[in-house]
């Protein structure tokens, strides 16, 4: 079996822009005609780049290769240019290119990937959502504590038993910094409401964006463990295994992260100095399933649990369930509310979701086929935003917080 022909489609999500401002999908097919597919969850270059980058990658590391050999492909484009290198650019292209060629080996043997990674495991798959706060005129607000506890009673009284929300203020380009103490009274009354407004019902899922320092994170999760988060995302930027470990030690808020690195020697890092207990590797991203899986194997050894991260595509998040049902590690999925909307429009057949719970599907391969006129509907991305942006000002205790907030919201859709 060999690979002959890569199809690259880069689909601009509809307004409100959830899960981004654009998906990258790619689709391979083999010379005896099954085809597989796979999303690239790359964000440090716009689309039109990444295009070439997958041609590339395509042309010199898989095309005529038989698919099954992930491992080699892998490897190749790991050490690609004398490199050898963990590099976030080159694993998104790696993850989406795997992934899809995992789709082709499970539809050659008639079974769905979580079977070639060990068997099932989870019948059903916990999973967790944003808050999506609607106010009286219809929008998005996420400022408001009140309308936020009102959302999370709602999402409760659905089925989820897990919700994440992310008060803790700008995410600058210049972070770590420490946040004021107004934001930090801010973070604790959206824990306290929401807490009220949900009880015991649903566990909440603090989440930040590597804004702050080790010092600042400490004193906020002091403020918020009274409301017994399940866990502090990303406390501190990426890339300093042992500040993220610091702040660890001193709160009983398990510290989760993940949705920024990539690669097992990445997140070895992690679990050697007891950074995190909570791995949150994207699937689009982390250097495919394969990678996915031994990061999980590693993550089992320390008795570390994961949690995959989707803020992208379908596709993406198909990878992620396969990866969670043949888990013994798995603890919750993120979720995009209950995959209606674009998500379910854009594919043949929807995630299913029930009560709280993703069932994994039974088909072959990925278990999900892209609706190519929905995709070929909203190709190509034409505009200049990235799929996420952050605050371009350093952090500023008096500054126009608001102003920020909502450019950040209309970006990010959150």
């Amino acid at each position: 079996m060999k690979i002959t022909a890569l199809e690259t489609h880069v689909v601009a999500v509809p307004p409100p822009h959830v899960g981004g401002m654009y998906w990258i999908f790619v689709k391979l097919r083999t010379a005896c005609g099954i085809e597989g597919v796979g999303e690239v969850y790359a964000a440090s270059f716009h689309p039109r780049v990444m295009t070439l980058a997958i041609e590339d990658v395509f042309q010199r590391c898989l095309e005529d290769h038989d698919p099954h050999q992930v491992e080699r492909l892998f490897r190749s484009a790991y050490s690609s240019g004398f490199t050898q290198r963990p590099d976030l650019t080159m694993m998104g292209v790696v993850s989406g290119l795997e992934m899809a060629c995992w789709d082709i080996i499970g539809k050659a043997a008639g079974q769905p990937v979580y079977q070639l990674l060990g068997g099932k495991v989870h019948e059903r798959l916990r999973s967790y959502t944003y808050l999506y706060p609607v106010n009286a005129q219809g929008q998005y607000d996420y400022d408001n504590p009140d309308l936020a506890a009102e959302c999370a009673a709602q999402y409760a009284d659905k089925g989820f038993t897990a919700l994440k929300f992310d008060p803790a203020g700008p995410y600058s380009i210049y972070s770590g910094h420490h946040i004021s103490l107004e934001q930090m009274e801010i973070c604790e009354t959206f824990c306290r409401k929401i807490r009220e407004a949900v009880g015991n019902r649903c566990d909440l899922l603090f989440g930040t964006h590597g804004q702050m320092t080790p010092a600042s994170a400490i004193r906020l999760a002091k403020r918020l463990e009274k409301y017994d988060p399940l866990w502090f995302e990303e406390p501190v930027p990426p890339g300093q295994a042992d500040a993220m470990a610091e702040v660890a030690a001193k709160t009983s808020i398990p510290v989760a992260t993940g949705e920024r690195l990539t690669t097992k020697y990445e997140f070895l890092e992690i679990l050697q100095k007891k950074s995190a207990s909570i791995l949150q590797m994207n699937l689009g991203r982390v250097g495919g399933l394969l990678e996915a899986k031994k990061i999980a194997s590693m993550a089992e050894a320390f008795y570390v649990q994961i949690a995959p991260h989707l803020y992208n595509g379908p596709i993406g998040a198909a990878a992620s369930i396969q990866l969670a049902t043949a888990s013994p590690n798995f603890l919750i999925q993120e979720s995009m509310l209950d995959w209606s909307g674009f998500y379910a429009d854009i594919l043949k057949k929807p995630i299913r979701w029930e009560d709280g719970f993703i069932v994994p599907p039974t088909e072959p391969g990925l278990g999900v086929e892209l609706n190519m006129e929905v995709v070929k509907a909203h190709s190509p991305y034409t505009g200049e935003r990235m799929h996420l942006l952050m605050d371009p000002k350093p952090y500023d205790v008096r500054g126009d917080d608001q102003t920020w907030r909502k450019r950040w919201n209309h970006d990010k859709a959150l």
